[in-house]
């Protein structure tokens, strides 16, 4: 049974900073891309950052120079490093594994974490 368990979120005011993390079972975790995503209220669910099994990562432009992901193999989790937060970065953020080999697709997500960015 496969398991993505975030934690991290909470509430936290303009400029500060927060780190999200992801627990993963189930899965051989370091063949895995991982990914963070987001979903505000009334809004589409929406890419934050990715780290591919081999390392490389990706952001939204949003979030590029504020936020850092970084993946620990050894514990099968991965991290979302996140600065000078903003309003506009609360969502829910959820956790994803991803993997493709041949013709099948392998996606399973967390239940997500709630990031509130207020003063």
């Amino acid at each position: 049974q496969v398991q993505l368990v975030e934690s991290g979120g909470g509430l936290v005011q303009p400029g500060g900073s927060l780190r999200l993390s992801c627990a993963a079972s189930g899965i051989i975790f370091g063949i895995y891309d991982m990914g963070w995503y987001r979903q505000a209220p009334g809004e589409q669910r929406e890419l934050v950052a990715t780290i591919v099994s081999g390392g490389r990562t990706n952001y939204a432009d949003s979030v590029k120079g504020r936020f850092t992901i970084s993946r620990d193999n050894a514990k099968n989790t991965v991290y979302l490093q996140m600065f000078s937060l903003k309003p506009e970065d609360t969502a829910v953020y959820y956790c994803n594994a991803h993997r493709v080999r041949f013709d099948l697709e392998y996606d399973y997500w967390g239940q997500g974490t709630q990031v509130t960015v207020s003063s």
